[in-house]
């Protein structure tokens, strides 16, 4: 488990990049928190640094978003959702465990036995006005070694 401190959106975006800079196909991240603590701007800079130029917004009403990058990202946003039942009516599972791409998953926590064996979870508290909390724990080897890296990253430039 790693735990990583930002006080303002600039710095929440510089923490989601520095994770751009390591991530590799095949990571599922999945994103928990409140709504407005800062999920689709996580995801947003994520996708800036491994090149999206388009517009990245969350896909509450459309559910997911595919951008193209160095390699394609699946943006999904389960908020709406009420049932599994319903993550297979829109595919999630086939994105979810291939492993060509990334997966960004916001609100999976609605679905905990739904998600991947092997992923990355981030959990973002709202700690002040603009000050985030973020809390990470993986399962499963791929994603351990992520958040050993990003260990490495963050406490090396403290």
């Amino acid at each position: 488990m790693l735990t990583c401190i930002t006080q303002s959106p600039e710095e929440t975006a510089h923490l989601a990049g520095t994770i751009g800079k390591i991530i590799r196909e095949g990571t599922v991240i999945c994103l928990d928190g409140e709504l407005g603590v800062g999920k689709t701007l996580f995801v947003r800079a994520l996708a800036r640094t491994l090149g999206v130029e388009s517009d990245v917004t969350s896909p509450t009403f459309n559910l997911m978003n595919i951008y193209e990058a160095a390699c394609p990202i699946v943006h999904f946003d389960l908020y709406r959702l009420n049932t599994e039942e319903e993550l297979e009516d829109i595919g999630f599972y086939e994105y979810a465990e291939a492993q060509e791409g990334i997966v960004l998953i916001e609100w999976a926590e609605k679905f905990p036995d739904a998600m991947p064996a092997d992923r990355l979870t981030v959990r973002i508290d709202a700690v002040s006005a603009e000050g985030r909390q973020f809390t990470f724990d993986a399962v499963g080897e791929k994603s351990t070694a992520l958040l050993k890296e990003l260990d490495g990253l963050v406490n090396h430039s403290r």
